[in-house]
């Protein structure tokens, strides 16, 4: 039987993950951040206040397969429009999603539409029903006042932002999660949480009430894939360990048991991200992740991670620590 894995976040990170993970199992669910309010969804967000399409877009295109249908209709759902009209910058799939929204009026039946056109592994879930707002608390977003808070709203305007982001909020702050969204993660085996956007992509799921519920009830082992490198403006400056505390900060009564880091992007802090791995009660995993630009996620190594992840016994708690293949 194969494994439940559930997939959270959004972006090319959960991208990243969902690549690498359709080649470990079948049965993949992504539960995708709906917070988006710039570009081309921002856009259709706005015209016709619909969920945010992009992130979605993104992972159904993550799942699609290696064959000719699978990379072809990748390539079409990803494509955006040029020149100056009215489609200017507007993704192919945004609006074949939007589309399927306005004639089923079902957000979850028309992403399920698309992935039958698609042909992916896996199925494609908001985390909510409702598009979000992303609040952060940003200590020095102004510069002439350093050790100021002050709060950023919209998801592209936190992923840029001066200053320190310390902690983030939704509007509204008890959204409804999607039914289908919580029944998989009570279902599942696993729960992998990044790589991603931390503030963006990886830490609101655990803000919406339904689906931080299913988390704390679900039997489903977690795994939290590291990021490979720090983002410029939203974690500009973050050290590996520092994400974990950030994570631990939002979720506290959350437990966790494995942490995935790529071996050389943490190199010389080892020590300080097992102790960070220990705030979460997770066991530390090294491996060699990363593409040769050392920027991207690979997917092949990023896939070889995961298996030997899912197959540790789930009564070890402690025997992946400090491990690296």
């Amino acid at each position: 039987m194969s494994l439940k894995v559930v997939a959270f976040g959004g972006g090319h990170g959960l991208a990243a993950s969902l690549s690498a993970l359709r080649r470990v199992t079948p049965d993949v669910t992504a539960i995708v951040t709906v917070a988006d309010d710039g570009g081309s969804s921002g856009r259709l967000r706005q015209e016709f206040g619909v969920l945010p399409p992009g992130d979605l877009r993104m992972a159904l295109a993550a799942l699609c397969g290696d064959d000719d249908w699978g990379t072809t209709w990748a390539r079409v759902v990803q494509h955006r429009f040029g020149g100056t009209g009215d489609l200017a910058g507007h993704a192919v799939g945004n609006l074949l999603i939007a589309g399927l929204w306005d004639l089923l009026g079902d957000p979850v039946a028309a992403l399920d539409w698309v992935a039958r056109l698609l042909r992916v592994t896996g199925r494609v879930l908001p985390m909510a029903a409702v598009p979000l707002d992303i609040v952060a608390s940003v200590e020095g977003a102004d510069p002439a006042a350093p050790h100021a808070l002050s709060h950023v709203r919209g998801q592209s305007a936190v992923a840029v932002t001066h200053g320190r982001v310390r902690s983030i909020s939704l509007v509204p702050a008890d959204p409804p999660a999607v039914p289908d969204a919580v029944a998989a993660v009570l279902e599942a085996d696993w729960v992998v949480f990044g790589p991603g956007s931390w503030f963006t992509s990886v830490l609101p799921h655990l803000l919406v009430p339904s689906l931080a519920s299913a988390l704390e009830l679900t039997q489903a082992r977690k795994l939290v894939a590291l990021n490979l490198i720090p983002q410029p403006g939203e974690t500009e400056g973050f050290s590996a360990h520092r994400h974990l505390e950030v994570l631990a900060d939002h979720a506290p009564s959350l437990s966790f048991d494995v942490v995935l880091a790529d071996a050389a992007a943490v190199a010389g802090a080892e020590q300080e991200l097992a102790k960070a791995a220990d705030l979460l009660r997770a066991s530390l995993l090294l491996a060699d992740v990363a593409a040769d630009d050392g920027v991207r996620h690979d997917p092949e190594r990023l896939a070889a991670a995961y298996r030997a992840a899912f197959s540790t016994d789930s009564t070890d708690s402690t025997g992946l620590s400090g491990d690296r293949f």
